[in-house]
């Protein structure tokens, strides 16, 4: 007879908005359902703005966010006695910069490593320590999980690890949803942390020629970021204030999804673009950059996403114009869409997670 492994998710922390860590709470929701005994350990903070299975065991090295070159010791011991008290057999980092701590917590024990990595291969995120963590996680994890089928390809090419790097895509953080999205609103939805790889900037020059021709229309930029002050001033500056919203964080997403009736990805870069899986699913149709790895993999351009180089404001405007325009366009690429989102459904994607978690004899 066999049992499922005890699993510990590594993260920063869940007390906040952003794609890694709405992810671990996913799958660990996820697996808990199936019967594993899950644990969260949080680096600080043992608040969560996610929801979490009952069974779900959520802990946390720090009551707040420490200095981790002051307290590196600290947070690698307090890791390791973490694994020995709980029995964790599985330890799955939700960073491959985490390696910097596990790889010296688990030294001498029996726990299996896997690394999950949120962004391409080729960002490092303003970090270049990033790279040597890439490395070492190669090279001493049992497994790379990666979202792509192009970052693997990465990986592979770049270390050759002697591990296994397994693409395991994120999956749709709700149930598939019934009802269709309202055609009326006339509101372009755009979703992300208010920072300069999102391309927010872009879109607000963009959004000056789509006013131009359509100033019933309004585009609504959901998300926080430290880029806010920023884009409320260019906002300003070029004269959209009655036409686009920056109403910060909304809890309910998946309601702001279905009021709204084209969704719009300006990003310079993506590690995946889980919220063009989330639009596609409540049936939106999709203008977005061709940027690389997330959009360019999961998107075919005039099939279910008009797609526009990155960067380009007036190529950006003219596609959200051609949907604003031609409601049969919108209507063919948001069925093709949908149809594609219920690949990433969460037991479709849990199947995945839970055959290389395996079993412990």
């Amino acid at each position: 007879m066999t049992q499922l492994p005890t699993v510990c998710f590594l993260t920063g922390t869940l007390n906040a908005f952003a794609g890694a860590e709405r992810m671990t709470a996913v799958i660990a929701n996820a697996l808990a359902a199936r019967g594993y005994r899950v644990l969260i350990l949080s680096l600080w903070d043992r608040a969560s703005v996610f929801p979490l299975h009952p069974a779900v065991e959520h802990c946390a090295l720090f009551a707040h966010r420490p200095s981790f070159k002051r307290q590196y010791v600290s947070t690698v011991l307090g890791i390791r006695r973490f694994v020995r008290e709980h029995g964790v057999e599985v330890l799955v980092e939700v960073d491959t910069m985490l390696t910097l701590f596990t790889l010296p917590a688990t030294l001498g024990r029996k726990v299996r490593r896997i690394s999950w990595e949120h962004c391409h291969f080729d960002e490092d995120l303003g970090r270049p320590v990033r790279k040597m963590a890439r490395f070492l996680a190669a090279r001493t994890c049992t497994d790379i999980v990666v979202l792509t089928k192009r970052d693997r390809m990465r990986w592979m090419e770049a270390l050759r690890p002697p591990c296994n790097i397994v693409h395991i895509p994120n999956p749709l953080p709700f149930p598939l949803p019934n009802a269709r999205t309202s055609r009326d609103t006339r509101t372009v939805l755009a979703v992300g942390r208010l920072t300069g790889a999102k391309g927010f900037d872009v879109l607000l020059k963009a959004w000056q020629q789509v006013a131009q021709h359509a100033p019933d229309w309004k585009l609504l930029i959901v998300g926080e970021g430290e880029e806010r002050e920023q884009l409320e001033a260019l906002c300003h500056q070029l004269g959209l204030e009655q036409c686009v919203s920056l109403p910060g964080v909304h809890t309910d997403i998946a309601q702001t999804y279905a009021q709204s009736t084209i969704f719009c990805l300006s990003s310079r870069y993506e590690g995946f673009g889980l919220v063009l899986i989330e639009a596609m699913a409540f049936g939106l149709p999709i203008v977005s950059t061709n940027c690389d790895q997330g959009p360019r993999e999961l998107l075919a351009d005039h099939e279910d996403a008009l797609m526009v180089p990155v960067e380009d404001e007036t190529a950006l405007a003219d596609a959200l114009l051609t949907l604003i325009r031609e409601p049969a366009i919108a209507e063919r690429l948001a069925t093709h869409g949908k149809a594609k989102a219920r690949h990433f459904a969460i037991e479709s994607i849990a199947d995945q997670w839970t055959a290389i978690l395996g079993a412990t004899p």
